[in-house]
């Protein structure tokens, strides 16, 4: 059984791609490189705020009042 890509798989890559295009773009254009990473974090925050508000890793808030069981 071979692994398959997840959702949050997607949402993780996205937050580093955004921060090494970041990286890239200062380095390449005559941007300052502070410049693009500040602006390509603002989109690596809009990947996380997707990922924890829009689509969450629960269904329903009533599922975060669920216990939870004993680790041992």
């Amino acid at each position: 059984m071979g692994y398959t890509w997840q959702y949050y798989d997607l949402v993780l890559l996205g937050i580093l791609g955004s921060l090494v295009a970041g990286v890239v773009a200062g380095r390449l254009t005559s941007m300052e490189p502070q410049t693009t990473l500040v602006g390509f974090s603002a989109l690596a925050a809009v990947v996380m705020a997707h990922g924890l508000f829009v689509n969450g890793p629960v269904d329903e808030p009533g599922d975060l009042t669920d216990e939870v069981e004993a680790l041992n």
